[in-house]
């Protein structure tokens, strides 16, 4: 007797479930929301500028993403540095790494001002890569004179 108004009350229940409110659910793991990638900006027409807006708007979401990971990355590095105290030593490896984050951030957004877009950090890594060709690896100190070939 039991069972049965048991399976009277979990048929219907279970059949809805199954039917409507699984099939119509999102089946990634995640919680946050995934926007598909779109072409870059080196990869859109100059006068396309659905694609510009695009890319433009992935570029902002790139950057806010990178901007918690050095949050992030800077925070923990700071708990382990007030937790030891007087023993940095123990926090070396979050500082390295907290450091080689924030120093790809400013080689990718900084200087860039208050108003950044894409089309500007395309520019700015254009403009470190021909100065990386013309003088070697930024920060390197300049090439000094070519020696003639042979």
């Amino acid at each position: 007797m039991v069972n049965a108004i048991y399976y009277m009350i979990d048929t219907p229940v279970t059949y809805v479930r199954e039917k409507f409110v699984e099939p119509n659910q999102k089946k990634y793991p995640w919680y946050h929301q995934q926007f598909r990638r779109v072409p870059t900006i080196d990869e859109c027409y100059t006068d396309d500028v659905v694609c510009y807006v695009e890319a433009n708007s992935q570029f902002c979401r790139d950057k806010l993403v990178d901007d918690e990971i050095v949050y992030i990355l800077r925070s923990r590095f700071e708990q382990c540095a007030f937790y030891h105290g007087e023993d940095k030593h123990v926090c070396d490896d979050l500082r390295n790494i907290y450091e080689e984050a924030a120093t790809n951030w400013f080689i990718k957004y900084g200087d860039m001002g208050v108003v950044i877009n894409v089309k500007h950090a395309y520019m700015k890594q254009k403009h470190r890569m021909i100065w990386e060709r013309r003088h070697g690896p930024v920060g390197s100190g300049m090439k000094t004179k070519a020696t003639k070939a042979i």
